[in-house]
């Protein structure tokens, strides 16, 4: 079991909320978790848009691209963050889920995505928080070797 939590995020596209979202957990995490993204009907291309309020903020995500969404992903998430998608995100059994309402940033002005990516790093930023103190009580309960008193 890895000791770190794997969180997903899922939107239609995987091109503007997902991938601002994966941005986000990526930066602020620093490596603690495990981060993916997927869509339902993946786009071509990252929204430039997207891409481009990412970028005033210091993160880059143009290396990242559209992904389908599929089973073993899920599946291997601890944490499904779906965002629009409605019926088109399957449920997996045993998952935590959180159903994320933003605004699509598709054909959206730089303001309005502004916004959206700014809602989503305060979302981010909770989420991490929360990750973070499941883990410390899931670490706390996990009995540790004794070692034994000096003299012994």
């Amino acid at each position: 079991m890895s000791s770190k939590p794997t969180v997903l995020f899922v939107c239609v596209h995987n091109a503007g909320r997902s991938q601002m979202a994966a941005g986000w957990l990526r930066h602020l995490a620093g490596g603690t978790v495990e981060v993916r993204s997927a869509g339902s009907e993946p786009a071509d291309q990252i929204n430039p848009v997207a891409v481009e309020a990412m970028r005033e903020v210091g993160i880059d995500i143009t290396d990242q691209t559209p992904a389908k969404l599929t089973w073993d992903a899920a599946e291997a998430s601890d944490v499904i963050i779906t965002m629009g998608c409605g019926d088109a995100c399957p449920v997996f059994p045993g998952k935590r889920y959180e159903d994320w309402n933003l605004t699509d940033p598709a054909g959206q002005p730089l303001d309005v995505v502004r916004q959206v990516r700014d809602d989503i790093k305060v979302r981010v930023a909770a989420l991490l928080a929360n990750l973070h103190g499941e883990r410390r009580r899931r670490d706390s309960n996990t009995p540790r070797p004794q070692r034994p008193a000096p003299g012994q």
